[in-house]
């Protein structure tokens, strides 16, 4: 599970440095502040909770740690609809953002379930 959580780290951190280089294109090349600001706040959110999670002074702690982050994914997600539906996006810019905001969010949901059922077992 130690090479799954650091993966997640990783990939979340990845995915929150594509996040800040799309906030940048959209706020300077298509003036795009609203939106985008929101979709910074929640895309970088999730691998900083995920950062979080590996500090948590429980179990418990740790699952409500990796359930914001999966708000956040899920939120980010909805932004980039989004941005796509408005066409600020492109549809091959927002599949490749998306899919990656999707692969992390399967990541944190099966790590939530490992914990709890591990908690249950105890």
């Amino acid at each position: 599970m130690n090479e799954n959580k650091s993966i997640l780290k990783e990939k979340s951190f990845d995915f929150a440095v594509l996040v800040v280089n799309l906030y940048k294109e959209l706020t300077e090349q298509k003036r795009e502040f609203i939106m985008s600001k929101q979709l910074l706040r929640s895309g970088t959110s999730i691998g900083a909770n995920i950062r979080e999670a590996k500090n948590a002074e429980s179990k418990n702690d740790f699952i409500h740690k990796l359930a914001i982050s999966q708000k956040e994914c899920d939120e980010t997600i909805y932004w980039l609809d989004l941005l796509k539906a408005t066409e600020f996006i492109n549809l091959e810019t927002h599949g490749k953002i998306t899919d990656a905001a999707s692969q992390i969010l399967k990541m944190i949901r099966s790590s939530i379930l490992t914990t709890k059922q591990k908690t249950h077992n105890l």
